[in-house]
């Protein structure tokens, strides 16, 4: 087993104003040689919009684009032809492919959105532009693995990704422990802290800090407090 720590102090940092933003990765004015990627996992941004604020029309392609609101409304919008809100425990995946324009706007003008959103390499580039959205109960991952993203074509019961890429979710009480199975060989787990303190493999966590496993088919979660964890679980290669 190999692992990564990245605490939350060395996130890159920049705030607009509008947009106060942490980057696990190299992101915009944000370039660490050390911090490109963890595998397939080429963003993981951690956002905060001012009431009415928001990320104007822009473009991509062939990058699947995951967004997870954790607290306020996010209003969604794109060439595709789909509009809607995102919300706390909801989930969004939306597979550039060819190409595609969208816009991210906090649909409140009174209070702050809060919401990650993850850019994961696709498995078949070209493909054609695909929205997905789905909204989990947050009961089923009480000391349990969520799944929350799917590789598309298994049967799984998250959103459907274009990649061999699985994301869970797990809230869990103090005291408890858990061990995750890694879903295919090769592929390894970032695990993010949403919040709380746990300790993970002998490393200890608390909120915003992350861990990257690596050649592993499985490791152990422990939970000093209450905690709330991201598990992002990619192809290394």
């Amino acid at each position: 087993m190999k692992t990564i720590i990245h605490k939350a102090d060395t996130r890159g940092h920049a705030d607009h104003g509008w947009l106060n933003t942490h980057h696990s990765f190299s992101f915009a004015s944000y370039v660490n040689p050390e911090r490109g990627n963890f595998g397939m996992l080429r963003v993981l941004n951690d956002d905060t919009v001012t009431g009415g604020r928001g990320f104007g029309t822009h473009p991509h392609e062939n990058m699947e684009i995951i967004s997870i609101p954790l607290e306020g409304d996010l209003e969604h919008n794109d060439s595709m032809g789909t509009s809607g809100v995102i919300r706390k425990n909801d989930v969004q995946l939306m597979s550039a492919g060819t190409g595609v324009y969208h816009s991210e706007k906090n649909r409140n003008g009174n209070e702050a959105v809060n919401f990650l959103q993850l850019w994961i390499f696709p498995k078949h580039k070209g493909i054609a532009p695909r929205y997905d959205q789905k909204t989990f109960e947050p009961s089923e991952r009480k000391n349990q693995f969520q799944e929350v993203v799917s590789p598309l074509e298994s049967s799984g019961t998250g959103v459907k990704i274009n990649q061999r890429a699985y994301l869970h979710m797990v809230d869990m009480t103090a005291g408890t422990e858990l061990t995750y199975q890694v879903k295919e060989e090769g592929n390894g787990v970032y695990v993010f802290a949403l919040k709380g303190d746990m300790t993970i493999e002998g490393e200890s966590l608390g909120k915003r800090d992350a861990i990257g496993i690596t050649e592993t088919d499985r490791f152990k979660l422990e939970a000093a407090a209450n905690a709330e964890l991201l598990l992002i679980e990619v192809p290394m290669n």
